[in-house]
């Protein structure tokens, strides 16, 4: 399949503390934020400038089925990679031994994530048209 690498979640435990840090010393903007109701989860898109990689924090609260105790250096959440077509990419996926773990829809955006030989979790979802 071909993919373009996109961006990388990281989960944290405070999200205003790692919010301010991010936005006030390293100078990152806010480019999106929203809640994920299938995860009870809030994620937060910075970036550092206009079109640049995105760096998503993930916050997910007790009850998540997400939530773990928090450990540091443990803080990779997934890496996400943009694909032309979605269920094209998740047939070649299963073909190649490497199942859906979680598919998510919201706001009109369809979502779905694999696992690497690491148990990484590999977001894959439809680009945008360029």
């Amino acid at each position: 399949m071909k993919s373009k690498f996109t961006y990388v979640g990281i989960r944290v435990n405070d999200l205003q503390k790692s919010i301010d840090f991010y936005t006030k010393l390293l100078g990152m903007k806010v480019a999106g934020r929203g809640k994920v109701k299938q995860t009870k989860g809030e994620t937060v898109a910075l970036v550092s400038n206009e079109g640049g990689f995105v760096l998503e924090l993930n916050y997910y609260e007790k009850g998540s089925p997400h939530y773990t105790k928090y450990t540091v250096g443990e803080g990779l959440d997934h890496l996400a990679f943009g694909v032309d077509h979605l269920d094209k990419a998740l047939r070649e996926a299963r073909s190649a031994g490497y199942p859906t773990v979680l598919e998510m829809k919201a706001d009109g955006s369809r979502w779905a994530y694999i696992e690497d030989p690491n148990g990484i979790w590999i977001e894959l979802f439809k680009a945008a048209a360029t």
